[in-house]
């Protein structure tokens, strides 16, 4: 198992942002961790990749302990995680950008400017390497974001919805890039709200509600899930979608 995640427990102050949460996701997956806003998703990101000091549990990461590593010594072990809201250098250019992340894996000048160079070009960003940052739509600045992460030469990425304010377009390319991604070697645990992204990237998913786990396994189970289903739309949805023409008009089915 590459990731394996024991009972973790945040707390800040008397909120219990993760509370006693477990997940394991294998070598050469997509994971998905799914639920409503305010779950603690990412708290308990940030917390598997080191940003935030755990109260309780336990991190594996590729058969060693690393609760409590610092967050670089984690990186350099081979797993780096994105941010919800991205912050590229903004007087640098692409290329400078993900060259930032290549240091991490060559020391050599040459080196980390080649393969900056590569990974720009494998997140479909070959043609702006040398455009300024600070110019990128917000589309541009999660590719960004995503190059930079993989320029460090992880053997596993975690991704803060990477796919948020995107058009469909933009969506249906990023998610060919996350499968190429896992096509070169890469595992991926992801956030995502974006269900179209979650159901044709994923291969097991994980629901957090409230801090706790609530539900995991195959993406069409778990969206069917009655305490997902709860979870999203309130108490007596379930119910109500279970048996529309009883239970007044008709719900939507959740969407992450």
């Amino acid at each position: 198992m590459m990731l394996k995640v024991e009972g973790l427990t945040k707390i800040f102050g008397g909120l219990r942002a993760v509370d006693n949460a477990s997940l394991e996701v294998a070598e050469g997956r997509i994971v998905a961790l799914i639920g409503p806003n305010g779950a603690g998703k990412t708290t308990l990101f940030a917390s598997i990749a080191g940003f935030h000091p755990i109260d309780a549990g336990r991190v594996t990461f590729m058969g060693q302990d690393i609760t409590g590593w610092p967050v670089h010594q984690i990186a350099r072990r081979g797993m780096v995680r994105t941010f919800q809201i991205t912050q590229p250098f903004a007087k640098l250019s692409v290329h400078e950008n993900i060259a930032v992340g290549a240091y991490q894996k060559y020391a050599d000048r040459s080196e980390a400017w080649e393969h900056a160079r590569r990974v720009g070009e494998q997140v479909g960003m070959g043609a702006l390497l040398e455009q300024p940052a600070s110019d990128l739509t917000v589309a541009g600045r999660k590719r960004l974001e995503l190059a930079r992460t993989l320029a460090t030469g992880p053997k596993m990425l975690l991704l803060d919805e990477v796919m948020a304010g995107l058009n469909p377009s933009e969506i249906v390319e990023i998610i060919a890039i996350i499968q190429k991604i896992r096509a070169s070697g890469v595992t991926v645990l992801l956030i995502e709200h974006v269900m179209q992204a979650v159901m044709s990237l994923s291969e097991h998913i994980y629901v957090l509600s409230y801090g706790k786990m609530i539900a995991e396994g195959a993406p069409r189970a778990v969206v069917n899930n009655p305490a997902v289903i709860e979870a999203y739309l309130g108490h007596g949805a379930a119910e109500r979608i279970a048996h529309p023409a009883t239970s007044g008009a008709p719900e939507e089915a959740p969407h992450a």
